[in-house]
């Protein structure tokens, strides 16, 4: 036992230890109300590091004696999926409670393995839990994703970090046998970013590497301990976050040296190539956008590129996009846009299609006025007319707004020489 990390040690055995997430376990939450009525569908936890995936998989199986089989798709294959689901046939009865199979970073798993876990989903013969950082939406095969609800989990806030810390100094034997006191917790907030299993790990670093018995805990003695041993917390390799953060903040701010730095970072540590091209292509619409829109197109055809070469000839093409990227002009312009509209839709709700562009594929529609008044724009002068395209309720409301390069320059230029305003 004292061999184990504290956040092993400190792992919740049931919902009630379950630091977090009350949006999902709360009570009166919809997950809270499927597991206390015994009933659980396939679902998938999407969220970062640390915060309870895992965990919360093993408890909904303990709490329903639910018999639990776990995979992690970065050592399994398509033929431990099938082992698994020829076990569970074999052992099943009609009245059974169909167990669950867990499997921890299915964003990992290829198209085909995942394909292999269709048929038992569809037909009940397992109930799938996975686990995943990436957006499943990306990810995950759509038949599949279509099988199985997809619950969001959060960063946990400084009050259920504060308090998993507490518990951990009084309920945990090993940290008991020295005096702690916590003068301080800003450092440990900082590094830990939100991630229970970090706080835990350094935590358990800081106390540790004091050999007096009595212990006191301040910003600067984490600051001192992580500088020390900077990689001690981090055991789980939950650094790609920060570091793929950096990564992408480099680029926004135009520094191509520190872009192609982080990006050696990941190369050398073995980050999956698809991720830093997903990242890349994220970073041209968000940060580039309109300014240069051929980043746009760079990055997806790096993103193709990864797909068919990988390691090591992919780094190359990684390399040439980020430079590209870091040293094109920016603009969040588009980014601000549909915010701006999301913004108005959930202000003014579902407005009413002006009748003028509706679709008339029927008589009857024709008949109650759809589509009249239409002006079809290559049928005028310079392919343009001008007619209002937004209901009438926000009629000349403006979402997007040019920034200060010269493509969006020129873009609000021909704007202005349309529209006459």
């Amino acid at each position: 036992m004292a061999n184990r990390p504290l956040a092993e040690r400190m792992r919740p055995q049931t919902l009630e230890d379950y630091a977090g997430q009350k949006q999902l376990v709360g009570k009166n939450s919809v997950l809270r109300k499927m597991i206390d009525s015994g009933h659980v569908p396939s679902f998938i936890l999407w969220g970062p590091p640390g915060v309870g995936k895992t965990t919360l998989a093993k408890i909904i199986s303990r709490q329903l004696d639910i018999p639990f089989f776990t995979l992690s798709a970065v050592n399994s294959g398509v033929k431990d999926v099938r082992e698994i689901i020829e076990k569970v046939k074999s052992t099943q009865y009609f009245d059974s409670i169909r167990p669950i199979l867990f499997i921890d970073e299915i964003h990992r798993f290829s198209k085909s393995q995942q394909d292999s876990l269709l048929a038992a989903v569809e037909n009940g013969t397992i109930t799938l839990i996975g686990a995943t950082t990436e957006n499943p939406s990306f990810e995950v095969i759509r038949p599949l994703l279509s099988r199985c609800q997809v619950y969001v989990l959060k960063s946990l806030d400084a009050e259920d970090m504060i308090a998993l810390m507490h518990k951990a100094l009084a309920e945990d034997t090993e940290l008991r046998k020295k005096q702690v006191e916590v003068k301080e917790t800003a450092a440990l907030l900082r590094f830990a970013g939100g991630d229970a299993r970090k706080l835990l790990n350094i935590l358990e670093l800081v106390i540790e590497a004091d050999d007096n018995d009595q212990v006191v805990i301040t910003d600067a003695t984490v600051i001192d301990r992580l500088q020390e041993n900077p990689a001690a917390y981090d055991k789980d390799g939950e650094i790609h976050f920060d570091i793929i953060s950096a990564f992408i903040k480099s680029i926004r701010g135009s520094d191509p040296d520190g872009a192609i730095y982080w990006l050696a970072r990941m190369v050398a540590g073995g980050e999956d190539p698809k991720f830093i091209a997903r990242r890349l292509v994220i970073s041209a619409s968000e940060d580039i956008g309109l300014a240069n829109p051929n980043a746009l197109l760079l990055a997806n055809a790096c993103f193709d590129v990864i797909h068919k070469t990988g390691w090591p000839e992919g780094r190359i093409t990684l390399a040439e996009t980020t430079i590209y990227l870091a040293t094109s002009p920016k603009s969040n312009s588009a980014y601000e846009a549909i915010g701006n509209a999301l913004e108005e839709v959930a202000r003014s709700g579902n407005l009413p299609v002006p009748l003028h562009l509706r679709n008339a594929p029927t008589k009857l529609m024709k008949e109650l006025n759809y589509g009249q008044g239409y002006k079809y724009a290559h049928a005028y002068e310079g392919n343009f007319v001008e007619q209002e395209f937004l209901p009438g309720e926000i009629k000349g409301k403006k979402f997007w707004f040019a920034q200060n390069n010269p493509q969006e320059l020129k873009i609000r230029e021909y704007m202005e020489k349309l529209w006459k305003k």
